[in-house]
């Protein structure tokens, strides 16, 4: 392992031996590392071999802390550096790296992937969206947008509105919109996001494998 610096992280590694997947956990505005925990477990119990880490946003608030304020552009060369540096640290390549984020820390996992190629290979969106409808498709990256229709503060329409416009510009996306949550880290949206990483196959390995079928 390469050494990282990153004392605002908290880190879950595999029982035993190297980490072969990487989930990068991602909390919401004046949230903190430690209110990922519900997913962090749900994750742990589905992939024993991966290794979590929650990070902490760099802005300090009265409850917590926050990914950025007004200027996403700003915070993500920092953010994506953060990335990189622990994806070295476990010698994992960025295909097998994940971005999971809740409100705020959705929103930032969704732009960071828009904003630099090659940094993870998914992204799991629990009730945050783009700033902005994209105007292009993470080449080769699995984008998966789960919402609540009782959402107050990030109303499910921009989710829904989003989709749609990845969809014609090729990417891998998938949108699920749930009865009954609102605005928060609910079991459903979990249970779903779960769901979509086991039986979800990304586009770049259905090209893979078409290519090495036999040709009759």
């Amino acid at each position: 392992m390469q050494p990282v610096t990153d004392s605002r992280a908290i880190v879950s590694l595999p029982a035993a031996g190297a980490a072969d997947l990487l989930f990068i956990l991602l909390h919401g505005a004046g949230g903190q590392a430690a209110d990922m925990a519900p997913l962090s477990s749900a994750l742990r119990e589905q992939y024993p071999q991966a290794a979590l880490v929650g990070l902490n946003g760099p802005l300090v608030q009265a409850a917590g802390f926050a990914w950025f304020e007004n200027a996403l552009p700003a915070a993500l060369p920092d953010f994506n550096a953060r990335i990189r540096a622990w994806a070295r640290h476990f010698d994992l390549s960025w295909e097998r790296v994940a971005l999971a984020g809740f409100a705020q820390g959705g929103t930032l996992a969704l732009e960071a992937v828009q904003f630099e190629p090659q940094l993870a290979g998914r992204v799991l969106a629990l009730a945050g969206t783009y700033i902005a409808l994209p105007q292009h498709a993470p080449k080769d990256v699995s984008l998966h947008l789960l919402h609540g229709i009782q959402d107050e503060v990030v109303p499910y329409p921009a989710v829904v509105a989003a989709a749609r416009a990845l969809v014609p510009l090729g990417a891998d996306v998938t949108a699920d919109i749930l009865p009954g949550v609102g605005h928060q880290l609910h079991p459903l949206l979990i249970e779903k996001a779960l769901a979509q990483l086991r039986t979800f196959l990304p586009g770049r390995l259905w090209r893979e494998a078409m290519l090495a079928a036999p040709r009759s």
